[in-house]
C-alpha cells in the first residue's frame, strides 16, 4: 500500500492531488489541431516561471540530467574548455558529463558545504585572456549539501572580466521554489526538471535558452539527435514536437504553471524561505550543524544536517522509513553517511514541515542521538507562529490550491 505520509526528500517532491488529476487523462493526439495553441500557452507560462521574456523554452521528455546534456551538446564542441566548481554531488556529476563529451573541464575544487567560489572564478576568467573558456557552469542550488550559490554574482564576474563565455545554470532544485531570474542574471542556459518545484512526476527536462545560446548552436560540434534543440525549437514554433511527447505530463505541467501563477512567484519564494527558516531553527535547537558553512548560503528548498560523530546518517534515514514510513534524503558522494537531508520544496506547508521534524526527532531519539524530543519542533513552531500572520495575507500555497 502506498504510504499516505508526505516525503521529505528534495525530489521527486509531493504531488498535489490537483496535478495527479491533471495527468490522469485519456490519450490525446499531439498532432491534433488544438495542440499548437496548448503548447504555445504552456511555453509562454514557463517563460514566466524562468522570469524571461527574451529567452525560449524547450521541454524534453527526460529527467534534469537530460537537460544538462542538451545544454552542453547543443552549444559546445569537443575540446572546448568549460569552467566549473566541484562543491557537491550534482556539480560533480555535471563535470563528469562534460568530460564524457570530451570537453576540457577546468575544475575548481571547493569544500562541500560552500557555494561557488567567486574569487576563484574571477581569477580564472581574468587569466583567460584568449577566451578559451566557452562556458561557465553554476549549480544554483547544490541539492547534496543544501547550499545556494549567487548566480547574479557569477554574471557580474563574467561582465567585470569582459568575458564572452556562456553562463550555464543548474536550477533543477531551485526553479519554481527559489528566486531565479534568467534575464536579469544574464543566464544563457537554465535547466530544471518536472519533479522538483513543479511538483510533477519525473519525466520532463525544461531548458531556458538565451539568444546567445541559440546562436552558439549553429557552430557547436558535439553530436546530438534526440536532444537537438534546433529540431525542438523549429518544431515547437509551429506547435508540434519532432517526436512523440508525453502529453499527460505536459497537461500536468500546464496545471503546475497555473498553480504557481495563482499563488504568485513572490509568494512561492516567501513560503519556501519561511518553511526553510523553521527547519533551520529546529536543527539549531537539536544542537546539530548544517552542512552549509555560512547562514547566507543556506538553501530554501533542502536542508542538509550533519549527524554527530559515531552515528550513521544512512542508518537514520533507513530507520525513519522502516519504523515511521517517512522518507528523508541521505548523504551523497563525499558526505555519504555524515548527513541527512530534509527536503521542503514544492507542495509544502509549515504543518507538513512540522510532521517531518517530529518524525526526524523520533528517529534520532530511537537511535540514541543527543536530541531532546520536542526541542526542534518547538523551535519551528515558535517561528511559524511568529510569521503566521504575514503568511496568512499571502495567496493560498500550492497545497491549498490543490484541494
Amino acid at each position: 500500500m502506498s504510504s499516505p505520509n508526505p516525503v521529505f526528500i528534495p525530489g521527486p517532491t509531493n504531488i498535489p492531488e490537483r496535478l495527479r488529476r491533471a495527468v490522469d487523462v485519456p490519450t490525446h493526439d499531439h498532432r491534433a489541431s488544438d495542440f499548437p495553441a496548448f503548447l504555445a500557452a504552456l511555453l509562454e507560462g514557463l517563460k514566466a516561471v524562468f522570469q524571461t521574456t527574451r529567452g525560449e523554452i524547450v521541454v524534453f521528455p527526460s529527467s534534469g540530467t537530460g537537460g544538462w546534456e542538451a545544454a552542453v551538446t547543443n552549444t559546445l564542441s569537443p575540446g572546448d574548455r568549460v569552467l566549473a566548481a566541484r562543491h557537491g554531488m550534482f556539480s560533480h556529476r555535471w563535470i563528469d558529463l562534460c568530460r564524457r563529451h570530451r570537453l576540457d573541464v577546468q575544475v575548481i575544487e571547493a569544500p562541500w558545504g560552500e557555494s561557488v567560489p567567486l574569487d576563484a572564478y574571477a581569477e580564472a576568467l581574468a587569466a583567460d585572456r584568449e577566451h578559451r573558456i566557452k562556458a561557465v557552469l553554476v549549480t544554483h542550488n547544490e541539492t547534496a549539501t543544501g547550499v545556494r550559490s549567487d548566480v547574479a554574482a557569477v554574471r557580474r564576474t563574467l561582465d567585470d572580466a569582459g568575458h564572452p563565455a556562456l553562463l550555464f545554470v543548474d536550477g533543477v532544485s531551485s526553479i519554481g521554489a527559489m528566486d531565479f531570474r534568467m534575464d536579469d542574471w544574464g543566464v544563457d542556459l537554465a535547466v530544471t526538471g518536472s519533479q522538483k518545484g513543479l511538483m510533477l512526476p519525473t519525466g520532463l527536462a525544461i531548458v531556458g535558452v538565451s539568444t546567445k545560446a541559440r546562436a552558439a548552436m549553429e557552430t557547436a560540434g558535439c553530436p546530438r539527435c534526440y536532444f537537438d534543440m534546433r529540431d525542438m525549437l523549429g518544431t515547437t514554433a509551429g506547435g508540434g514536437y519532432p517526436y512523440t511527447p508525453p502529453v499527460p505530463l505536459l497537461y500536468g505541467l500546464r496545471e503546475a504553471v497555473a498553480m504557481l501563477e495563482e499563488e504568485g512567484l513572490d509568494a512561492v519564494f516567501a513560503r519556501h524561505r519561511r518553511i526553510a527558516e523553521g527547519v533551520r531553527r529546529a536543527v539549531a535547537a537539536w544542537g546539530l550543524p548544517l552542512c552549509a558553512r555560512r547562514p547566507e548560503i543556506g538553501s530554501d528548498s533542502v536542508t542538509a544536517i550533519m549527524v554527530p560523530e559515531g552515528h550513521d546518517a544512512d542508518a537514520l534515514v533507513r530507520h525513519a522509513y522502516d519504523r515511521y514510513g517517512v522518507s528523508f534524503g541521505g548523504g551523497l558522494g563525499d558526505v555519504a553517511g555524515t548527513l541527512f537531508r530534509i527536503g521542503h520544496l514544492g507542495q509544502m506547508t509549515d504543518v507538513m514541515a512540522l510532521s517531518g521534524l517530529a518524525t526526524a526527532e523520533m528517529a534520532m531519539a530511537d537511535l540514541g542521538y543527543p536530541v531532546t524530543l520536542g526541542s526542534g519542533v518547538a523551535a519551528a513552531q515558535a517561528w511559524y507562529r511568529e510569521t503566521a500572520a504575514e503568511a496568512a495575507t499571502a495567496p493560498a500555497p500550492a497545497a491549498t490550491a490543490a484541494a
